[in-house]
């Protein structure tokens, strides 16, 4: 480790600066509201998202919710699946897919999801939404936080808390309803009746949009996400970026529109910081690519209508590479991209596979382990087993049961027929006896096969070993 003492200047400076940053006492951000084609993009991204969370629960299918995660039941419906927790194997297909889409798209295009698909971002965006409905563009809000407080203020910022409450509390009873069903979470909340549970989080849900939607906004984005400190493993020099033209940009300086900026001696950059004041982040694009940035490309859109209205060429700031800042051509199709791209395809199509061919029985063997094997009177070798029957399906059916593997097998059960209801686990014991001359090893290999009688195509298989004397 460096002592002190042995750090040059620009070392001590740049280390003064950190913990300055660090340990400063936070100052309001106030984001400018931008127009232009990436804000289009960003709010019909907000509005789909908002839209699917929001709507979501009250859908129907089939009779019932058609996303509900019923964990007291432990039965979880999508839509027309019906997952159990022996299906959590899904679970795992799905967080490594979501974390090879996460490779691929930020090797790709950066952190394009931060930018427009975050929910710290999204909910985020539509608490400033609603801040500039009641009070005002960025202008009057710093003008009204430097007020004395008085009724009009008062007013104004509770009005203002009032509707982040409100929606905060939506969104927390939208969340319980994904697992609990929502239209009679609706009734008991309005009667006042929901149970403790439901209570609390709905509660901590709503508390934990309010505070960082409403109050730490970018305070998350920078100190709470670990996505910004490793973005750089999963960056080369062909992932797109949010990049300010330094070249064609500096020296930077005021100047009328009419006036020629080569005479000057300046550059496109006007100085006019609106890249600076539509930031959410309160960064300065133009001293380089900051792990601040969430690249929600609103400084694109600032910079792109100043140049217009200075007849300036756009793209100053613009999505680029390093490749391309450096003279060179990007390259879209390369090994990393390939790469996440293959193995994503292939997660994805071994999902897909597994989901189609699900079957909605299960079937475990237990062979007792107090004997391994009994003679019995007759002269048979038998075994003993516990069979435990899973329907994973939405009604009860009956099985037949029956095992193959040994010529002239028996199969004894004391159960002469086989129902199991819906999402129930029935233990059935089952006895196999064979002939010790058909064994041809002391372990044998038998197969358990169990069909629905009125529904031929749902059935399972299992193996077991049936022991002998040799």
């Amino acid at each position: 480790m460096t002592s002190p003492a042995t750090k040059g200047p620009r070392q001590r400076q740049a280390d003064e600066q950190l913990e300055q940053s660090l340990y400063a006492k936070r100052e309001k951000i106030y984001p400018r509201e931008v127009h232009g084609l990436y804000a289009r993009l960003r709010t019909a991204g907000v509005l789909g998202l908002l839209g699917i969370f929001y709507l979501t629960p009250w859908l129907r299918w089939n009779g019932h919710q058609a996303v509900l995660l019923d964990l007291p039941a432990r039965k979880f419906h999508i839509f027309g699946l019906t997952l159990w927790p022996q299906d959590f194997i899904y679970l795992a297909f799905l967080l490594i897919i979501a974390g090879l889409a996460l490779f691929f798209f930020t090797a790709l295009a950066g952190r394009i999801w931060c930018g427009y698909a975050c929910p710290q971002t999204v909910w985020t965006e539509a608490f400033l939404w609603m801040e500039r409905r009641v009070e005002g563009d960025r202008m009057h809000q710093q003008k009204l936080d430097a007020m004395p407080i008085n009724a009009k203020k008062l007013r104004i910022k509770a009005t203002k808390h009032a509707l982040w409450i409100l929606f905060s509390i939506w969104t927390g009873f939208t969340f319980v309803g994904y697992f609990a069903p929502i239209i009679e979470l609706g009734q008991r909340l309005t009667q006042f009746s929901l149970g403790p549970w439901e209570s609390f989080w709905v509660v901590f849900y709503g508390f934990a949009t309010y505070g960082n939607a409403g109050w730490m906004r970018e305070q998350v984005c920078l100190y709470m996400c670990p996505y910004a400190r490793f973005q750089s493993a999963m960056f080369d020099k062909d992932t797109l970026i949010i990049s300010y033209l330094p070249e064609r940009g500096e020296p930077r300086g005021s100047r009328r529109r009419s006036a020629d900026s080569r005479e000057l001696g300046l550059g496109d950059c006007i100085d006019c910081t609106l890249c600076v004041q539509v930031c959410p982040t309160g960064i300065d694009i133009r001293n380089g690519l900051q792990y601040e940035c969430i690249a929600c490309s609103a400084c694109i859109d600032a910079c792109d209508d100043v140049m217009d209205k200075m007849e300036y060429a756009r793209g100053l700031i613009k999505y680029t590479t390093q490749h391309e800042m450096t003279g060179g051509k990007t390259r879209i199709l390369r090994p990393r991209i390939v790469v996440y791209a293959v193995f994503l395809l292939v997660i994805m199509g071994i999902f897909a596979y597994s989901i189609e061919t699900r079957t909605a029985l299960g079937l475990d063997v237990i062979r007792d382990r107090n004997r391994l094997y009994r003679e019995t009177d007759e002269g048979l070798i038998e075994n003993v087993y516990i069979l435990k029957i899973l329907n994973m399906d939405e009604v009860a059916h009956r099985y037949t049961l029956s095992v193959a593997g040994i010529p002239g097998l028996e199969l004894r059960t004391d159960m002469k027929e086989i129902e199991v209801m819906a999402g129930d686990v029935m233990e059935l014991p089952v006895r196999l006896r064979a002939d010790e001359a058909q064994l041809t090893a002391r372990s044998n290999k038998v197969v358990f096969e169990l069909v629905a009688s009125d529904k031929p195509e749902l059935s399972v298989q299992e193996e077991a070993r049936f022991l002998g004397p040799r």
